[in-house]
């Protein structure tokens, strides 16, 4: 049990972790490949996925070691805040994956037929799927209630991420011309309005 928790908010904190986990499995993986009907992705990753789950893996034990000694401790009252981000991290997260349908993959690649997305979540921003797993993330940092914590998840990730949004727009922008180019100019990539 992690000190800064009680018994009935450490079950909370593993109930939320464990729908994080459960729906990056079924919605992200599973569920995707189903509906592509065995539809061939051309994948040009550039080892972003591998870096990805890394970085996601990594920033989450720093975060609970940092937390587990107490290091950068928030107010106790963040946990319930930390709990909502992460739900409503997956609740993006997994509408951004409904709207991207047979496009959506968990590497970065394209597929014969592939069109530019912009309904839903895609009408703010460029990858909402990503701002999902963000705000997933800082959840957890505020759950585990350590500022310490939330500071290396959002550094962890900005690096990956960052990397893994560079070659995705590379791509994109080399398979779909210019109706991807005219769709970043009318979009943030992460927040709407700001970033």
């Amino acid at each position: 049990m992690i000190p800064s928790l009680k018994s009935f908010e450490s079950t909370i904190f593993l109930l939320a972790i464990l729908l994080w986990i459960l729906s990056e499995y079924v919605g992200a993986a599973i569920i995707p490949k189903l509906h592509r009907h065995g539809i061939k992705i051309k994948k040009k990753d550039r080892g972003s996925r591998l870096l990805l789950s890394l970085g996601m893996y990594v920033s989450v034990i720093v975060a609970l070691y940092l937390s587990y000694n107490n290091i950068g401790l928030l107010p106790t009252w963040i946990f319930y805040p930390g709990i909502f981000l992460i739900i409503l991290g997956i609740f993006i997260r997994q509408w951004s994956i409904r709207e991207l349908g047979v496009f959506f993959s968990v590497y970065v690649g394209t597929q014969k037929g592939q069109k530019v997305v912009k309904k839903g979540p895609y009408k703010l921003v460029r990858h909402p799927s990503y701002t999902g797993l963000l705000l997933t993330l800082i959840g957890i940092g505020l759950g585990l209630q350590s500022l310490a914590a939330v500071i290396i998840i959002i550094l962890v990730f900005s690096l990956t991420f960052g990397y893994r949004i560079h070659v995705e727009e590379k791509l994109l922008i080399s398979e779909l011309n210019g109706e991807y180019i005219q769709y970043m100019t009318k979009t943030k990539r992460l927040i709407p309005y700001i970033l």
